[in-house]
């Protein structure tokens, strides 16, 4: 449904964003495979006892129509349609599509919100500054956020950072702008609730943005991903960052980069699926049991 014929009362948006090159393509497939496994979601969190749909005004406004050919257009076009989208109100969790899209949303929100906390979640910290000559890819939506003054840098967490790198220290110009990097190696065999107390400190309450890249979570749980790296984070790592941002002022999320063909199972879109229902259940105004 078109968002401006909607009380503006705050609702959500999942929307589907076509992949950009990527190691493993066919990303753009991910939000179709997602609605289809969130058949398996009821209205309650059984954890939590949140109940979003009494809650909030929740509803699924369709796809943002981009351009196949030009991915500079297609950012273009997403910028545009969150600014109506945001304009509304609304407070929206979008499915990617790949990493790309955090960039124009983030201008989108920043123009409402001013510079915003950033909670990311990601194997990777997506901050180069050209991939394969291009400034604006999967690989670079943070870097041009900072650039633009989207980002409130002193509140920006990257949780889950690994694999090979480019340099010997890959997150060196994350800790230079100020971000609090927290590698995988930091993660393992532990719960990330003391992580996530420390976080919510860290942010405030000042506007964030939660960004989560299916690929922060092991292959062995998320295969069907774009740029895998192993030994990587737990689904329950993942559940419990999620309920860590409960009490933020969050302005929106994302959940990125699902690739279903390389998941036959669907495991990897119902993990999605179930981590943007966690997201919806830690909104602002959320009523719980």
């Amino acid at each position: 449904m078109d968002p401006e014929t909607r009380d503006p009362g705050t609702y959500h948006s999942p929307s589907r964003i076509l992949g950009s090159i990527i190691y493993r393509n066919s990303i753009r497939f991910g939000p179709r495979q997602i609605r289809v496994e969130s058949a398996m979601l009821r209205a309650y969190n059984s954890g939590t006892r949140a109940a979003p749909y009494e809650s909030l005004v929740v509803a699924d406004i369709g796809d943002v129509n981009v351009n196949v050919y030009d991915l500079k257009d297609t950012c273009k076009r997403i910028r545009e349609a969150y600014r109506k989208i945001l304009a509304t109100g609304c407070i929206p969790l979008t499915m990617g599509g790949d990493h790309t899209i955090a960039y124009p949303i983030l201008q989108a929100v920043a123009e409402k919100h001013g510079p915003v906390g950033l909670v990311h979640v990601d194997a990777h910290a997506d901050t180069s500054d050209v991939v394969l000559g291009e400034k604006i890819g999967h690989g670079t939506p943070f870097r041009r956020c900072v650039e633009e003054g989207l980002l409130d840098c002193q509140r920006v967490v990257q949780i889950g950072l690994r694999g090979s790198g480019y340099s010997a220290d890959s997150y060196e110009w994350s800790r230079e702008q100020g971000f609090r990097v927290v590698p995988v190696e930091e993660c393992w065999f532990k719960s990330l609730t003391p992580l996530m107390s420390e976080v919510r400190a860290q942010m405030g309450s000042g506007p964030v943005y939660l960004s989560f890249d299916i690929d922060a979570l092991d292959p062995g749980f998320a295969p069907g991903t774009g740029t895998p790296e192993i030994a990587g984070l737990t689904p329950i790592q993942g559940v419990e960052i999620i309920r860590g941002c409960r009490g933020l002022n969050l302005v929106g999320c994302d959940l990125v980069e699902v690739s279903p063909p390389y998941d036959p199972t669907g495991n990897t879109a119902l993990t999605g699926a179930n981590l943007l229902f966690e997201m919806l259940c830690v909104l602002p105004k959320m009523k719980y049991y």
